[in-house]
């Protein structure tokens, strides 16, 4: 079976490489004449990092990511409001990563490139329309480079081209632009001394549009020099609205220092943050209404251009990896793609759409934003409860990432269900290359 990927980002190229496990032929178009390594962090959750583990990438993982070992929520002045360990230290067969974006989109780039052959990623191609019959589905893309049209054809057609995918408005013309909340997060990564144990993600503050977000994302060559930290600054600008520039204004840095003065974060240098930082970039904080339906007979949604959310639980990236998985399982389970898209649907959405709501209702950070509240931490109980909810909505507890079925489709049955395949057991991880800092930027290699 022939698969168009529309989308060459993380979604995409782990929907590549799922459904050429899976035994199809998928051929990716990006919009962008290059893909590089822009961007700042992401974490892949366990649950993301199995999939791609059986994948076979769990190596290259190793070598470009740093596993986190807790999550620490703050206040304001940098006292502790709630802890709790994180992959591996939390009992997870596979450990969690914090990971530069560009990294992984290039060490899925290099993966799709050594599988399925150079030509199987196809940039510089805008994504047009498509049109689908009995048989099959004919995409429409335009060449950037000359202007001229290029047509695909295939069996499926699957958008992962991102929160403001084309693919999603040629399906749902009327759905008009994304939701934002009023927050504004200026992202960025830079150079800076070993936050508390070098193995923590902090998150301090409280609400949404009051919060400082900090972790590494590679290390230095020895243990003295200075890590890659990623780090989030959200901000609220009144009434007026938010600065001219529009998405990616770059924040200048006496700009950003005379907003990190006003936090109180004894185990961390902001002003330094600010000044090593190489680009400062300022995004809104979107996403989407759940969709009541994502699969259109030979056409589906994937990743963010089905499920875009805000990041309140770390799970936008960790959910596209496994939207892939279950996607490429349902075809190779099924001999309609139809069905097997329909299947698909019934399978990812309603969970997916049940995390973009919580986190509306700010996820696991409701932690924070009620201990800010409440004037000091929750009980632990109370905290706990609030943790373990959603974990169990988004799939991230131990027992299921560790013990649910292998989406690996070899021994499944068409038709049938999954069937438990012990997944490899990850080695010991190996040590990160030094980092150096690389600009954020957009994906878009014009």
């Amino acid at each position: 079976m022939r698969v168009t990927v529309v989308g060459g980002g993380i979604a995409g190229l782990s929907c590549a490489l799922s459904l050429h496990a899976a035994g199809f032929a998928p051929r990716v178009y990006e919009a962008a004449r290059k893909v590089e390594a822009v961007g700042v962090g992401i974490n892949l959750l366990p649950h993301a990092v199995r999939e791609l583990a059986e994948l076979g990438l769990e190596q290259e993982l190793a070598a470009v990511a740093l596993p986190p070992h807790r999550l620490s929520y703050r206040d304001r002045a940098g006292t502790t409001v709630w802890e709790e360990p994180l992959g591996r230290a939390a009992g997870h067969r596979w450990p969690q990563y914090s990971v530069h974006r560009g990294r992984l989109q290039l060490l899925l780039l290099a993966a799709v490139r050594e599988r399925l052959g150079p030509d199987a990623v196809r940039t510089g191609l805008l994504f047009q329309g498509f049109e689908q019959d009995a048989d099959g589905v004919r995409a429409r893309f335009l060449d950037r480079s000359d202007g001229r049209p290029v047509v695909d054809t295939a069996e499926v057609l699957v958008g992962a081209d991102g929160t403001d995918s084309v693919v999603r408005g040629r399906l749902y013309p009327d759905e008009g632009p994304p939701n934002g909340n009023g927050v504004h997060m200026w992202r960025a990564v830079a150079p800076h001394p070993r936050v508390l144990d070098g193995r923590s993600i902090v998150v301090a503050g409280g609400i949404p549009g009051a919060k400082f977000v900090a972790y590494p994302i590679g290390d230095g060559a020895t243990a003295s020099a200075d890590t890659l930290v990623n780090w989030v600054m959200e901000v609220r600008h009144g009434q007026d609205g938010p600065p001219p520039g529009g998405p990616g204004r770059r924040v200048p840095a006496a700009e950003a220092r005379a907003a990190l003065s006003s936090w109180q974060l004894p185990w961390i240098d902001l002003t330094a943050l600010a000044e090593r930082s190489p680009a400062i970039l300022e995004y809104p904080m979107l996403d989407r209404d759940p969709l009541p339906r994502w699969s259109f007979g030979r056409v589906t949604l994937l990743g963010d251009a089905a499920h875009p959310m805000f990041p309140m639980g770390m799970n936008g990236g960790s959910q596209s990896v496994v939207d892939s998985r279950v996607l490429a399982w349902c075809l190779a389970s099924d001999d309609d793609p139809v069905a097997a898209l329909e299947r698909y649907d019934r399978m990812r959405r309603p969970t997916v759409n049940a995390i973009v709501l919580a986190n509306r209702e700010l996820g696991p950070e409701e932690t924070i934003a009620r201990a800010e509240e409440h004037g000091g931490p929750l009980p632990h109980a109370a905290a706990e409860r609030i943790a373990a909810r959603y974990k169990r909505l988004t799939g991230a507890t131990v027992s299921q990432v560790n013990t649910h079925p292998s989406w690996t489709v070899p021994t499944a049955a068409p038709g049938g269900e999954p069937v438990p395949v012990p997944a490899r057991r990850p080695g010991p991880p190996q040590t990160p290359a030094p980092s150096r800092p690389i600009a954020p930027g957009t994906t878009d290699g014009a």
